[in-house]
């Protein structure tokens, strides 16, 4: 069945039918992680979200070019202010490695979270690093059109000569009015014309490994500059939708309005979508606030909020109960019932090889597709279609109980209803129990020894100490001595 699709345009703030630019055909851009650290579930919400957009309208007939990008370069720790250490080199310095070690080594774990996830790999991953020659022509553009200045080496963007004749602030709310109200001097901003003017290229200072030649500089390309000219390099200077967290509303994705609209003359995206946040006690979770859970100790249990281990598929279906614009509470009862509901699904599928089909139906196959298609396109309600998915093992039970009846052509329709839509569009994949079960059990069995590795240490026992943590780490345990105690995780 045909329905028109429904997206929530953050750009409108209202549901509108999406209608593709170019027939048949979808370009969908999303912002990727900086990669300077272990993904965590923050980070698997946005790759969930678009991954279920991506896979539906490749459902429905679309041939859709996926652009997710890797950010290795530009990203500086105080990202409103365009200040602070580079965060790739912050960590490289910590960890006394190469920047681009860092990247290689949480780029290739990033990618190995995603395929447990089973997030479909993007059309396209091009990362900042490769395209500085996109950038530094765009930062000409917008230059030549009179919306950036040079300053010192670097070169800024004029927000408010841009507001002269754009409005800056539209996807956010935010007015510049009330920006030059509400901002104050901050040191090492007297380069900008105004505190709220954004960095298109900021000049190396003597210790920043990684930078470029210029004609302003020695340097590297502004955060927001990278999305700017890679989605545009590979979708077009119109495409479809561009979609990442709101958390990335104000300054990135308004900025990138802005550099686009400047350089180009028009804004590039028709439709903008936002997921919400992952929260641990209602405070959102991420790296810089520092109470965040990596998908590596979901997977292992090893975290010490955690009870035990959770696999990739209860992480995928937790994410999938709530819709994406909704917020999504950490919660160790959260993920234990996801769990249930996850394996209970499963079973339900499975079940459908039990049924004995009928001469007649009694149930209506064709209104439960019907609900499933109009869930997913009201604007992606996973959280609907789940339950109406449930709806359908509810009708498998009482047809395998004798209370119902079906015939071979809707027991035909029935299987493929949850293969197109448990497996092709959520993504979700069946998972062997007793694997699962020993997952956990391995899990209980490294906490109990690490624990009675502080015990050893507590009564100064350091040979035994030293032979639970040398015979884990031959094991592939990597251990990571806290205050609290100790945290681990598999190599």
């Amino acid at each position: 069945m045909q329905q028109k699709t429904l997206i929530y345009n953050t750009l409108t703030r209202k549901k509108q039918e999406f209608i593709p630019i170019n027939k048949g055909k979808l370009g969908l851009y999303v912002c990727g992680p900086t990669v300077y650290g272990e993904a965590h579930l923050g980070h698997a919400r946005p790759a969930i979200t678009f991954d279920v957009v991506y896979r539906y309208f490749e459902h429905i007939g679309y041939k859709v070019r996926y652009v997710r990008n890797i950010t290795d370069v530009g990203h500086l720790t105080d990202e409103m202010a365009d200040e602070g250490e580079d965060k790739i080199l912050k960590k490289a310095r910590l960890e006394q490695m190469e920047p681009m070690e860092v990247v290689h080594h949480f780029t290739e774990s990033y990618h190995d979270n995603m395929r447990a996830l089973n997030t479909k790999t993007p059309s396209i991953e091009p990362r900042a690093s490769g395209h500085i020659i996109e950038q530094q022509e765009m930062v000409k553009k917008i230059i030549e059109q009179g919306y950036a200045y040079e300053s010192k080496g670097s070169v800024y963007f004029d927000v408010l000569k841009y507001n002269q004749k754009h409005p800056y602030g539209i996807l956010s709310g935010r007015k510049v009015e009330d920006m030059l109200e509400n901002t104050r001097t901050l040191d090492g901003q007297s380069e900008k014309h105004n505190n709220y003017d954004f960095a298109l290229w900021k000049k190396a200072s003597p210790e920043h490994i990684m930078r470029w030649s210029s004609e302003w500089s020695e340097g590297f390309p502004g955060w927001h500059m990278e999305c700017s000219a890679m989605s545009t390099k590979y979708l077009g200077e119109k495409f479809d939708i561009h979609g990442g967290g709101m958390d990335l509303i104000f300054p990135h994705h308004e900025a990138e309005i802005a550099q686009s609209t400047a350089a180009l003359g028009h804004e590039s995206v028709q439709y903008w979508m936002h997921n919400n946040m992952i929260t641990i006690n209602g405070q959102k979770m991420g790296k810089s606030l520092g109470n965040f859970i990596t998908l590596n100790e979901l997977f292992s249990g090893s975290h010490k909020l955690l009870e035990k281990a959770y696999s990739p598929m209860t992480i995928r279906f937790f994410i999938l109960q709530a819709h994406y614009r909704g917020t999504v509470d950490f919660s160790n009862e959260a993920l234990q019932s996801a769990e249930k509901g996850f394996y209970r699904l499963m079973n339900g599928i499975e079940a459908i090889e039990k049924i004995k089909s009928s001469n007649k139906s009694t149930i209506n196959v064709d209104a439960l597709i019907d609900k499933c298609y109009a869930a997913i396109n009201d604007d992606f309600n996973t959280p609907i279609l789940i339950a109406n998915l449930f709806e359908g093992v509810k009708t498998i039970n009482s047809i395998i109980a004798g209370n119902e009846s079906i015939n071979e052509s809707d027991l035909t329709k029935l299987r493929k209803l949850f293969n197109d839509f448990a497996f092709k569009i959520l993504g979700l994949l069946p998972e062997n129990k007793s694997d699962k079960e020993d997952n956990n059990l391995s899990s209980e069995l490294i906490k109990i020894m690490l624990t009675m590795r502080v015990e050893a240490k507590a009564n100064k026992d350091w040979a035994t100490a030293d032979k639970i943590r040398n015979e884990l780490t031959n094991l592939g345990v990597i251990i990571k001595d806290t205050k609290d105690g100790f945290e681990w995780e598999m190599k």
